[in-house]
């Protein structure tokens, strides 16, 4: 009998771990042998809302799903006890007319407990996903206080702006989003995020070479999919849910499944100096998986434009950085 692995989920009964907590638990991201414990943490006022999702889960009679534990985020080390997989996505959701960054100050110090939490009580080869918004350095708050756990198990989410782009390309190539490939997020998932089209494919075919309008691949491309966050906040009236989750599950497929020859994934990892980028930011690169171990993609060149879009990108992560070096361990 395969042993279960242990997921938790903080945030677990808002909108993006609702939407994520099913599909976990139905056997998608794992497999349909591979039995599931889920640890569903949220904030204290929640805890009825979450007793419901619980009621949820047991009437869906899941094969995979062999348990849940449920948390308060006051005893977090409960919630992460023993734990192969800790999602982060609970957090201060970002409203109408905030940028990310505005979400530093307020969302950063869950992220000093939640690596401490992680790093007493996770299993030994834990691994983190940070969605929390401003992910990437949310990811190095919580990497910075999770001693003894390695740097290369904490990822941030940049998979979401990478189906983004990929749609984006696809609607205007007028293909199929399957047909679209190779699509690497750079940088922060911010607004100053690169989405590198250069090495994008389409059928194959280097983006650029289908898509001629390099003017549109340049700007409007490039600006939609960076303010893409923003224009759902305009249409909905809340921040992605439902596309921030199905990302979420995303990465962390990626991760665990061998990515196909010729391919890559984006997530933003700590970075080990790849393409001078400084060593110990949490950034987004272009990625492979074994199924065992995550890998930077080497070797890629960039001309002077697409530089100059990841140089902003980097130096906006070194300015979150510095706004939070009193937090960091």
């Amino acid at each position: 009998m395969v042993a279960p692995i242990r997921v938790a989920v903080t945030g677990a009964a808002g909108q993006i771990g609702y939407a994520s907590i099913f599909r976990i638990a139905s056997g998608e991201v794992f497999g349909p042998n591979q039995p599931v414990i889920l640890h569903l943490v949220e904030v204290p006022p929640v805890l009825k809302a979450l007793d419901g999702v619980h009621m949820e889960l047991d009437d869906c009679a899941f094969p995979t799903l062999a348990g849940v534990v449920k948390a308060d985020s006051d005893h977090l080390e409960d919630g992460f006890r023993d734990c192969n997989w800790v999602l982060c996505v609970g957090s201060i959701p970002r409203k109408a007319g905030m940028e990310r960054g505005d979400l530093i100050r307020v969302n950063g110090p869950i992220f000093t407990s939640t690596g401490r939490a992680i790093a007493a009580a996770a299993a030994p080869d834990v691994r983190v996903v940070v969605v929390g918004n401003p992910c990437n350095t949310n990811c190095l708050i919580a990497m910075k206080n999770a001693p003894g756990v390695p740097s290369d198990r904490f990822y941030a989410m940049t998979m979401l702006d990478q189906n983004r782009a990929a749609s984006q390309l696809a609607q205007k190539a007028g293909v199929a989003v399957g047909a679209v490939s190779n699509v690497a997020i750079w940088g922060n998932h911010s607004a100053t995020q690169y989405p590198d089209f250069y090495h994008a494919k389409i059928n194959g075919r280097p983006a650029s070479e289908v898509i001629t309008d390099s003017a549109w691949l340049q700007g409007d491309f490039i600006s939609t999919v960076q303010k893409r966050g923003a224009a759902v906040i305009a249409a909905r009236g809340a921040s992605s849910a439902a596309s921030a989750a199905n990302a979420m599950l995303d990465t962390v497929k990626g991760i665990i499944r061998p990515t196909a020859a010729g391919s890559c994934f984006s997530a933003a990892v700590c970075s080990d100096g790849s393409y001078g980028i400084e060593a110990g930011l949490i950034t987004g690169f272009p990625l492979v998986s074994d199924g065992q171990r995550v890998s930077i993609v080497q070797g890629q060149t960039h001309n002077e434009f697409a530089q100059s879009k990841i140089d902003i990108t980097i130096n906006e992560l070194r300015e979150e950085r510095e706004c939070v070096k009193d937090l960091l361990g």
